[in-house]
C-alpha cells in the first residue's frame, strides 16, 4: 500500500472517539466499497500492533472461525 494513503487514513481517524471509529468501520463493511477496504486494513494494523499476544491469538481464533 502507498505510504501516503496509509498516512492519510491514519490522519483521518486520529483523535476520533470510539463511536466515530465504530461508524467508520460499520460504514466500510456495510457499503462493501473496495475503496474503504485499505482503511480497514490500516485500522487492523493499528489494532494488531497495539495488542497483547493473548489478544492476537483471540483475533486469529475469531478470524479462523469466521472463515469456516
Amino acid at each position: 500500500m502507498n505510504l501516503n494513503l496509509r498516512n492519510a487514513i491514519i490522519h483521518n481517524v486520529s483523535g476520533n472517539s470510539q463511536d466515530e471509529l465504530k461508524d467508520t468501520i460499520v460504514d466500510a463493511i456495510q457499503n462493501g466499497e473496495e475503496k474503504m477496504l485499505p482503511g480497514l486494513g490500516v485500522l487492523f494494523e493499528v489494532i494488531w500492533k497495539n495488542s497483547s499476544e493473548e489478544d492476537k491469538i483471540e483475533m486469529l481464533h475469531t478470524l479462523e472461525n469466521g472463515l469456516k
